[in-house]
């Protein structure tokens, strides 16, 4: 993308948050009542809004801490196991990180939890942390070029191409999902080693300035495979991912049995992703 495109979208972008230039289509989209065309393996998007409906297929994940906790080897599968398939660079310092998936402390991820008297064992546990895929996404109505839109099964997805760097979507993000490309995903350290150890030909690699995410592995959701961070859990039952408006799926029989929380409630975003503690 060249820079005086880029700069031209920035500023359509800005002028679409402020009101001013082309309103009606830009304050449709900002009310998310835009639809996204088909984007790669991805099916069209719907309303960036709407609820899923009941008779819809809503995808959600469990994921139970306890099991993390009694196999502590499979944080680091998870996140090796999503980076690797995905192309997520190593940068090599916490400043520039990108993460799709990642393990945090029970007080960052549920902040809004009372840690008072808190055994200590909560907080060494290990809390996976990824895209919720909220049934109303702020960052999709933030987005002023619809690089981020949601799918008819409740994926919150993204177009890269469409990506124009604003960071609007992560300002939005209330769970901190997000990461921007300050470097070149596709370039090498002062060493000549490659930010990406080994690239995965069947998944499209980023560019500077661009902001990234897990997508819930909608490319292998298309073919009939689970998210490989369910998929390298194996048969632990740390991670249940399935149809949530589905009554006899087995994420919907995990949750019927188990008293779960999820990451900040209140705010009405509807998370798909559901802790059991």
């Amino acid at each position: 993308m060249k820079q005086d495109r880029r700069d031209f979208l920035k500023v359509a972008g800005l002028a679409a948050i402020a009101g001013i230039g082309a309103p009606s289509a830009f304050n449709t989209l900002l009310k998310g009542e835009a639809t996204a065309s088909e984007h790669g393996a991805a099916a069209e998007a719907g309303h960036g809004e709407a609820i899923a409906a009941p008779t819809g297929k809503r995808w959600g994940m469990v994921i139970d801490v306890r099991k993390f906790v009694a196999n502590p080897d499979l944080p680091a599968k998870c996140v090796e196991a999503c980076h690797s398939i995905h192309n997520v660079p190593n940068f090599g310092n916490p400043k520039d990180e990108i993460k799709w998936i990642w393990p945090d402390k029970f007080e960052a991820v549920f902040p809004d939890e009372s840690h008072y008297k808190r055994h200590e064992a909560l907080h060494a546990m290990p809390i996976m942390t990824l895209c919720n895929h909220c049934d109303k996404p702020p960052c999709v109505r933030a987005c002023p070029t619809q690089a981020t839109f949601k799918m008819k099964d409740g994926v919150v997805a993204m177009d890269y191409h469409r990506c124009i760097g604003c960071r609007f979507c992560m300002a939005a993000c209330p769970y901190g999902a997000r990461s921007f490309n300050w470097r070149d995903p596709r370039g090498k350290d002062e060493n000549g080693n490659p930010f990406i150890k080994t690239v995965n030909p069947k998944f499209p690699t980023r560019m500077r300035g661009v902001v990234e995410k897990c997508n819930f592995c909608v490319e292998r959701l298309a073919i009939g495979q689970i998210p490989a961070c369910v998929e390298a859990t194996g048969t632990t039952g740390a991670m249940v991912f399935g149809d949530l408006n589905d009554q006899n799926s087995e994420v919907s029989k995990v949750l019927s049995a188990n008293f779960t929380i999820q990451r900040k409630p209140s705010l009405g975003t509807y998370p798909s992703l559901f802790y059991i503690i």
